[in-house]
């Protein structure tokens, strides 16, 4: 059903999305979706906690492989890693992590680009060891605003994100983030 939801997402947006059309999509009775989601918005809850999922566990794999030797090179790799998302991951590019149905989408306390940017700082505080306080948590929420918005703005320019706005977001970040972990 998420995959289902996915595909009518890139067709149709956030706006096509119905129950209805999740059922025949994925080939199963409307009672089936309201079985595990009473409305299209829970269904892209799902898919948008199934997305955060996967871009945390590609991040993670990419500092568990330890391949990357100063915290810059895993924030340029964390943006990479979600512009091909936008790029190749059904559904990603309208509803990502859930702005586009509701800002408060993964948690109720909290907006979705709140829930991010804490998940990629505890990644970066565990796989550096900086001391996580609140401005560094301030920082991280301004520098996910920020990439989210160039990155918004890339794709805007091209359909496959314009590569140097992108490449222009992440020397942004790893300049700012900067001021904050390399001490």
């Amino acid at each position: 059903m998420l995959d289902a939801c996915a595909e009518i997402l890139d067709e149709s947006g956030y706006e096509g999305l119905s129950t209805t059309r999740i059922a025949q999509r994925a080939g199963v009775a409307i009672g089936s979706v309201y079985q595990f989601f009473p409305d299209k918005r829970a269904v892209a809850q799902a898919l948008a906690l199934r997305n955060l999922e996967q871009f945390g566990e590609r991040i993670g794999e990419l500092l568990a492989a330890g391949s990357m030797d100063r915290w810059s090179a895993t924030v340029g790799r964390a943006i990479d890693i979600f512009v091909e998302m936008h790029r190749t991951v059904p559904g990603f590019r309208i509803l990502r992590f859930g702005d586009v149905a509701d800002l408060h989408l993964l948690d109720d306390s909290a907006d979705n680009n709140a829930v991010v940017a804490q998940r990629l700082r505890e990644l970066i505080v565990q796989s550096t060891g900086v001391a996580d306080t609140p401005r560094l948590e301030r920082a991280f929420s301004i520098a996910v605003e920020s990439a989210d918005a160039l990155i918004k703005m890339a794709f805007r320019r091209e359909p496959d994100g314009d590569d140097q706005v992108i490449d222009e977001a992440k020397e942004l970040i790893q300049n700012y983030l900067s001021t904050y972990l390399d001490r």
